[in-house]
């Protein structure tokens, strides 16, 4: 406790540290009383209450809750994420986007500027789907052809509303604003879901199990929440040696030390598991669209608790994890700039031999990496077998806790490298906060 206090403490004694913790709350606060803004000309008595299942229960959560309330901003900043997945891929696939990556900053901000024109794009198709399907005829008190050309408009000045709140917590906060604002969305579901599964085991509503049952739900969130910061900092260091180079005519000299590429056990991030779901989508879909269609194996994969969901899920992801980590991870390019810069490893030969030793690492470390992913990823549908509230559920695993985990440990990192660059100690007593940065966390939401 005491050592707490103190790095509370030291925290406050900064003043840039300070003035950016209080900025970012404040924004965030601004986005929290926003999401319960609804949209002009809906009754709001008249809404569904229903909690929300699929892939809408995970926009839903993402949202804190707007998706459900018909707010203003309730696409959040999902379609700002969806834009700079297909840019990202884009970059991968076409010329004029692989150049634009490599152009550094002003590449970077061409990338953005076509990010923020595509985010307009999907935002104003995404709020004309939205107001047809998520608003009932019966809840709008005005005209509808003016409802729904008013509602697109809002929908979408809110979501890049929300982009701005991110990206001004990104300038003059702490942490990335897209990821914080997500995260934020997220932990808003947990007092509620918290709420109900305590009823669920103590309350006059209770179905069983009892505080004993309760206390073991604790124990188990905490032992998935640190095997999840395991996986998330999870990293095979590669040795690195640089040769000495002679700077001018002095005797001074620069390299001669030994550095690590840190390749992560989970390079992927969440994006294995938002691919595999959107997948895992397709059957309840078809089953809706088409209700003949009510086959037995099409139900049993649109149900995430059944044994067939949960196995076709886990290989998915599998699959999807090795996918994006080759389509992301370049060897090649890592044993190019590693001989640029006069590195090399010790032991292997520059050129093909490290490309080839890099690539064979990654692919070792990968599978246990895609496999803990799998586990991580099913356990919420376990959860739910073993009486746990599926509201509660999300948070022991999958999308959700992956971003949480992220995301805090992101944040954490950031409000250390301060402590130490003014000579503080750190977080811990020892070693140091590692987690996620900034542009992986964008892209891998």
């Amino acid at each position: 406790m005491k050592k707490l206090l103190s790095t509370l403490s030291n925290i406050w004694k900064i003043e840039e540290l300070k003035e950016r913790i209080i900025f970012t709350l404040m924004i965030l606060l601004i986005y929290r009383f926003i999401s319960h803004v609804v949209l002009p000309g809906v009754d709001v008595d008249l809404l569904s209450n229903g909690e929300q299942s699929g892939l809408l229960g995970l926009l839903d959560m993402f949202a804190g809750g707007a998706f459900s309330k018909v707010s203003i901003i309730a696409l959040g900043v999902m379609p700002y994420i969806s834009a700079s997945i297909v840019v990202q891929l884009l970059g991968i696939a076409i010329p004029t986007f692989q150049k634009m990556q490599k152009e550094g900053e002003s590449g970077r901000k061409k990338l953005t500027q076509w990010t923020r024109y595509l985010t307009v794009i999907i935002t104003v198709v995404q709020s004309v789907a939205y107001v047809k399907t998520q608003v009932p005829e019966n809840a709008i008190m005005i005209d509808h052809t003016i409802f729904y050309v008013l509602s697109t408009f809002i929908l979408t000045s809110g979501t890049l509303f929300v982009m701005w709140l991110g990206e001004k917590i990104t300038d003059k906060g702490i942490g990335n604003g897209t990821s914080i604002i997500i995260m934020v969305g997220i932990i808003a579901r947990l007092p509620i879901a918290l709420k109900q599964e305590i009823s669920s085991r103590v309350g006059s509503a209770s179905d069983g199990g009892g505080p004993i049952a309760l206390i073991f739900e604790m124990i188990a969130l905490f032992a998935v929440v640190m095997f999840t910061i395991m996986i998330v900092q999870g990293v095979r260091k590669v040795p690195v040696q640089y040769a000495k180079r002679i700077v001018g005519n002095s005797k001074s000299s620069l390299g001669g030390v030994r550095q690590y590429i840190p390749i992560k056990v989970n390079s992927a991030g969440v994006m294995p598991i938002i691919f595999a779901q959107a997948l895992m989508f397709i059957p309840a879909s078809i089953t809706k669209v088409f209700p003949k269609l009510q086959a037995s194996w099409l139900i049993q994969f649109s149900d995430p608790t059944s044994f067939t969901y949960s196995i076709t899920f886990a290989i998915l992801i599998i699959v999807f994890t090795f996918f994006y980590t080759a389509i992301t991870v370049n060897p090649t390019q890592m044993s190019d700039d590693m001989k640029k810069n006069g590195g090399f490893i010790p032991g292997i030969n520059p050129g093909l031999p490290t490309s080839t030793f890099i690539d064979d690492v990654i692919s070792k470390i990968t599978f246990p990496g895609a496999f803990f992913l799998a586990i991580i990823a099913i356990l919420p549908s376990l959860a739910v077998k073993f009486g746990i509230k599926s509201e509660f559920a999300h948070f022991f695993g999958g999308t959700s806790l992956l971003i949480l985990v992220g995301v805090v440990l992101d944040t954490l990192q950031q409000i250390e490298s301060y402590l130490l660059m003014r000579h503080y100690d750190g977080l811990m007593k020892t070693g140091r906060v590692t987690g996620r940065n900034s542009s992986e966390l964008e892209q891998g939401i």
